[in-house]
């Protein structure tokens, strides 16, 4: 009987010829995890995926969800703390549970209350007692006072909270001296201590100790762990005492591992305000110099040591205390940070095993930063460099390119010198297509763009293009070429987008490619400006125009509705029209010559009482002109608003492009328009700010410059002169000289986000409208999920969704009756912040006038920094608004009512007639 009932079950969850309904297969699995079998319990349980796929309705896997939940218990309700923190009944069941005589439900109620207490203050509160006496309890057995141990690192939700949780772990650390009791109880100490900011001296004061004092290397190992923690959360609470403790340990200490682990805290550290407290005199004290210090002691000891990892760290603490303290004398720890360097690259870019790669990461990068904090050792860490790249393996010589490339964007004086070697290399690589060679050719060609700072030589691009042609792929091209196009060399893209043209199967490739060649040909036409040459910008002007409108339509086929290149169309679109704004303002400068104000126009001027009007119409132009520079700044401003993916190279370049409008906007004020009330100061910091690229400090330059001359001018002769116009010309040419950089989100998309939004009430056909009363209000319900690509949060994180909604009245319907009216608009906005990717809120909206009402929905997200971006979307639907019965009634009724009484006054007047 037992065998046919088995049969039977297995047959009716789907697998059989049977087939029943949603109610039925449910009931059938109910029986099968009701079962005292485990096997057959298991069986349910992977039955229940073929259910939902047959019957994907709510209620059916509502009811399947509470039936699995009550066979696995409390263990469900932790996965779903993150959803429901705060429900009463669930922290009730978990308190239940832990009560309970079957050791897995304890062990689920355990793995509950963790993730309870995590998410609920109330629920961390009222557990942290039930919790502490289980772990004081003389009945709980030892692998439970383990498990429950951990729960106290939640218990961080108030300092009351904190601190007699802190006073548990400290009285377990002393009376259970096990291994197993030590290790558990100081790592949940630290991590209490790290969330609750709350006695964190104290316990790195504790962990020292331990580490000092406690002969256990497994209890040395987890203290060294903590202590990394620590240092990468809270360096600042780090002591000038606790450092020295430390490097005594290390000094101290005979085991390598112990010494690798500890010397990367203390490289963690090196690279924090810690280091500037360690090498600080206190008043009142004498400090022992940097030379002698214990630190420094141990980081020259360890730059020669024989194993890479303790190597790696002892120079990384040297480079970081070389950048940090540059208010002493450190000439002899400069040499030391520079051999202990060279060693490390000499003996790491030989060996191509993965181990050796992340020691020279770690060199490679105090490199780069040894050479921006002590430029004048810039010189010989490049000479190092190129002279170690042709002996290096191919893996090697890939990390040592980006090294260079990231100094000479830093120092570009260094990029003339190591050219010559660069080429030189060049020549002889790529004799495989390999990953490896084809990695580097892309790398050092980058390098190369990059020490170039201008056009390539005619020799430079030769080299470069046989290369290609002989052991290249078609991606290798096309990853150098965009190297290019960020690096300004357009000459150079051009030629390498039309050798790929022919080798793509899709038409939109084809189409991609062929815009970047039309932008980069674009781009190039600029490079033949010269000053003071203003016919010749025109038509340089005028030709890059050309073969802008050829690239954007080409970049319009080449967008499909999955890709829509929106960024990239938009770019475009703003490039030309400051083109054609720049073209314009050259011709109105120009016709001061060509049609200079006439001989009236100081009458017409004292006539009007605007002294500007005697310079004829010119005046208008250049009213006219500002106001397009300011509003392509503005759009320049909305672009960056809705590039909320874009890495931030990207951004910078957007907001340089609406600097630049600006800039000649305020230029046309200064010296035309309103030369008395001119300001400079808001514009003199422009080029105070770092420069992280060659692009970037070119237009910085640039923008200088242009403001010494605008402010020398200013107020110096009366507007308009040729002086003012030349000044404005140069200006602009000025700007155009500086090659245009195609940043990498014009290429590629690191980072993607959208939203999905869902309104409630919706009509089944879009084109539908709503019906709504006028006297009633319509609750609309906004629900939105975010989707992310393959890395969420790479550059930015969403803190809080936006909605803003807005009606507006498309069309009256019927006569226009008079109706007491309290809101004619509605204009809404709700902050949401996202739980789970999913946020939901709701609207009340007011259509008291009858007619057809159109409903906008537009999101938009503010990052952690409280920066607000206008990612989107914009939903639409519509409602149409009646008369509700009662007054449409009651009009009916004064209108029959009225009908007579009209009647009669017309028979009257006819009486009278």
């Amino acid at each position: 009987m037992a065998s046919n009932s088995t049969k039977s079950f297995l047959a009716d969850a789907g697998y059989g010829e049977q087939e029943l309904d949603a109610n039925s297969a449910l009931m059938e699995l109910d029986k099968g995890l009701r079962s005292g079998k485990l096997g057959e319990q298991c069986e349910a349980v992977v039955r229940f995926p073929r259910l939902f796929q047959k019957y994907p309705f709510p209620i059916l896997i509502n009811s399947a969800f509470l039936k699995l939940a009550d066979v696995f218990r409390v263990g469900m309700l932790g996965s779903l703390a993150s959803i429901i923190p705060e429900r009463k009944n669930a922290h009730h069941s978990i308190r239940q549970s832990l009560d309970s005589h079957d050791n897995v439900e304890v062990e689920a109620a355990v793995f509950a209350a963790a993730n309870f207490s995590a998410q609920s203050k109330d629920f961390a509160v009222g557990i942290c007692n039930k919790i502490s006496e289980m772990i004081q309890g003389l009945a709980t057995p030892v692998d439970l006072k383990l498990k429950l141990i951990p729960i106290l690192q939640h218990m961080h939700h108030d300092a009351i909270l904190a601190s007699s949780a802190r006073q548990l772990l400290q009285q377990l650390v002393t009376s259970y001296p096990s291994t197993k009791m030590v290790i558990v109880s100081l790592h949940t100490f630290t991590l209490l201590a790290a969330s609750s900011l709350v006695d964190t001296p104290k316990q790195i004061q504790l962990l020292l100790q331990y580490l000092k004092n406690d002969p256990r290397k497994a209890v040395k190992r987890l203290t060294i762990q903590d202590l990394k923690l620590l240092a990468g959360k809270t360096p600042h609470t780090w002591s000038r005492e606790n450092i020295q403790a430390l490097c005594e340990c290390a000094l101290q200490t005979p085991y390598d591992s112990l010494k690798l682990g500890m010397l990367s805290v203390l490289s963690t550290l090196s690279g924090t305000i810690a280091i500037k407290h360690y090498f600080s005199t206190v008043p009142g004290n004498v400090s022992s110099p940097p030379r002698s210090s214990d630190l420094v002691k141990l980081a020259q000891e360890c730059c020669y040591h024989n194993n890479r990892g303790i190597a790696a760290h002892g120079v990384r603490v040297l480079t970081n205390i070389t950048v940090s303290c540059q208010e002493k004398d450190l000439l002899a720890l400069e040499q030391d940070a520079v051999f202990g360097l060279e060693s490390l690259l000499v003996l790491c870019s030989q060996d191509g095993n993965p181990g050796a790669q992340a020691t020279l990461k770690i060199a490679l990068n105090c490199m780069v930063k040894l050479a921006k904090g002590r430029p004048h050792l810039s010189q010989s860490v490049v000479e190092t460099l190129l002279t170690q790249l042709h002996s290096a393996q191919d893996a090697a010589r890939i990390l040592m390119c980006h090294c260079l490339a990231a100094i000479a964007m830093q120092l570009p004086v260094l990029g003339d010198g190591m050219l010559g070697d660069l080429m030189e290399l060049y020549k002889v690589i790529g004799r495989s297509a390999t990953d490896k060679q084809q990695e580097l050719l892309v790398s050092l060609a980058t390098v190369i763009f990059v020490a170039s700072q201008k056009a390539l030589s005619v020799e430079s691009k030769a080299v470069i293009k046989q290369q290609l042609e002989s052991v290249s792929n078609g991606w290798t091209v096309y990853r150098i070429a965009r190297q290019a196009s960020r690096m300004g060399n357009h000459d150079m893209a051009k030629e390498l987008y039309q050798s790929l043209l022919t080798q793509v199967a899709s038409e939109h490739f084809y189409f991609w490619l062929n815009s970047l060649k039309e932008f980069s040909h674009a781009e190039q036409c600029l490079t033949g400006l010269q000053e003071e040459n203003y016919s010749s910008a025109l038509s340089c002007i005028a030709e890059s125009l050309k073969f802008y409108h050829k690239g954007i339509a080409s970049l319009t086929a080449a967008s499909t509705p999955l890709n829509p290149l929106s960024f990239q169309c938009e770019f475009v679109k703003l490039r030309i029209d400051l083109l054609q704004a720049f073209s314009q303002l050259i011709c109105t400068c120009n016709s001061l010559k060509t049609s200079p104000p006439p001989a009236i126009a100081t009458t017409i001027a004292m006539t009007l009482g605007n002294d500007l009007q005697r310079c004829g119409r010119i005046s208008n132009q250049m009213k006219q002109s500002m106001e397009e520079f300011r509003s392509l700044a503005s759009r320049y401003g909305d672009l960056y608003q809705a590039s909320f993916d874009a890495d931030s190279a990207t951004l910078r370049n957007v907001e340089l492009q609406q600097q630049s409008c600006l800039l000649i906007s305020h230029a046309i004020e200064a010296l035309i328009l309103d030369p008395e009330s001119a300001s400079f100061q808001e514009y003199g910091s422009a080029g105070t700010a770092h420069a992280d690229s060659e692009y970037e400090r070119r237009m910085m330059s640039v923008y200088n410059h242009v403001l010494e001359e605008v402010e020398s001018l200013n107020r110096k002769y009366t507007p308009v002169s040729y002086m003012h116009t030349a000044c404005l010309c140069n200006a602009i040419i000025a700007l155009l000289k500086v090659p245009l950089s195609f940043q990498r989100y014009f290429f590629q998309k690191l980072q993607s986000t959208s939203i999905k939004l869902a309104l409630s009430p919706s009509p089944r056909n879009p084109a539908e409208p709503i019906a709504v009363q006028n006297n009633q209000q319509l609750a609309l319900k906004v629900e939105g999920v975010v989707q992310h690509g393959s890395k969420p949060g790479l550059f930015r994180k969403i803190q809080s969704v936006c909605l803003n909604v807005s009606s507006t009245l498309q069309s009256k319907s019927g006569q226009d009756y008079k109706i007491p009216i309290d809101n004619m608009t509605n204009e809404m906005e709700q902050r949401v912040e996202p739980h789970n990717d999913y946020f939901s809120t709701q609207f009340l909206l007011n259509f008291a006038i009858l007619g057809t009402h159109n409903i906008t929905v537009e999101s938009s997200v503010k990052d952690a920094n409280g920066i607000v971006w206008k990612t989107g979307p914009r939903t639409t639907i519509f409602v149409k608004s009646l008369e509700d019965p009662y007054s449409q009634q009651i009009r009916l009724q004064q209108q029959q009512a009225q009908q007579p009484l009209q009647q009669q006054q017309q028979r009257n007047a006819y009486t009278r007639f």
